[in-house]
């Protein structure tokens, strides 16, 4: 039987493969803003920047470093053994399958049929699939009692190439938090920007800082709203308004939900704006996207800031 992704990702470990160093945590001069807010039934969470530190602060398609692009594509290639079945031309394999990688990006953005004012969303494994399926009319093959089907292929490739890109690491006392969170009773669920390998990053980052056998433990899919699978993204209104639905189906509205988040254009004021409780989280300069402006404007201002995750447990009094 072929991996699941997070079976393919553990069996990468035993291969001591060199990936990008996460990010060196940068800290940021700001009060934290701790008085309790009464009501919270459920937290929601920002991911990349929030409980995963990621390179850069945000999950990126094209890094603006172009040696940071090539090396990731080469070694995607070599991993995935793509150059048997690529054109032969002179210059590097990068050269070639980069143009096509970014073709088929620009492709799936044309294609999305959006409602007014959402921005769509690319799903990594869908660019993948698109250039295996290239690859695939040129005599491609793989091992699908590892790898899968071509879908299960592509989510996997996709999750080699951004474990190449960026590092990734949780966020300081992650673990401890969400625990914290689940055993005061309240319901937790992931709102963003996500890719299909995204809660297999977190779930193993969050396990060098205890015991977990999958973040869905603590964030389950009947709750989450990962971008990727709407093909939209922040700070499109209408993914925060599937989360919505997703609560209220369970009898909490979203004056009852506290979303957390470092960005404040890109996330928190959407989510103010369609009435969540909102907190800032300021720990890091990396992932952290606030003006003075924001912080001054009623409209955009977070209900609550926090320099670290344990302080959520004074704003949510358990």
């Amino acid at each position: 039987m072929a991996k699941t992704l997070l079976e393919y990702a553990e069996l990468l470990d035993g291969r001591n493969l060199r990936w990008p160093a996460p990010p060196k945590i940068v800290p940021v001069q700001a009060t934290p803003s701790l008085k309790p807010l009464p009501g919270i039934r459920a937290v929601t969470w920002n991911l990349y920047g929030t409980l995963l530190r990621i390179t850069d602060g945000e999950l990126v398609f094209q890094h603006p470093q172009a040696l940071r692009m090539e090396v990731a594509i080469e070694k995607t290639i070599d991993e995935f053994n793509m150059w048997n079945s690529m054109t032969r031309r002179p210059g590097k394999p990068s050269d070639l399958l980069l143009p096509k990688y970014l073709n088929a990006i620009e492709e799936i953005r044309l294609r999305s049929s959006n409602k007014k004012g959402d921005l769509p969303e690319v799903d990594a494994a869908q660019v993948w699939h698109t250039l295996l399926e290239m690859l695939h009319k040129k005599d491609y093959t793989y091992d699908e009692s590892l790898y899968g089907s071509m879908t299960e292929l592509a989510q996997k490739v996709a999750y080699f190439f951004h474990s190449s890109l960026q590092g990734t690491e949780a966020t300081p006392a992650a673990l401890d938090t969400l625990n914290a969170i689940a055993a005061a009773g309240l319901r937790q669920a992931a709102l963003a920007d996500a890719q299909c390998f995204t809660l297999v990053q977190l779930t193993r980052a969050l396990r060098h800082q205890g015991n977990l056998f999958h973040v869905t433990e603590l964030l389950p899919e009947s709750l989450n709203t990962l971008s990727y699978e709407w093909g939209i993204c922040k700070p499109s209104l209408s993914l925060y308004a599937q989360a919505i639905l997703r609560f209220k189906e369970i009898g909490i509205e979203p004056n009852e939900i506290l979303h957390v988040g470092t960005r404040i254009q890109g996330d928190l004021a959407p989510a103010k704006a369609c009435g969540f409780q909102t907190v800032l989280l300021a720990d890091d300069k990396t992932s952290l996207a606030v003006t003075p402006e924001d912080l001054k404007n009623p409209e955009t201002r977070p209900h609550r800031l926090i320099t670290e995750l344990p302080q959520l447990r004074e704003i949510l009094q358990i």
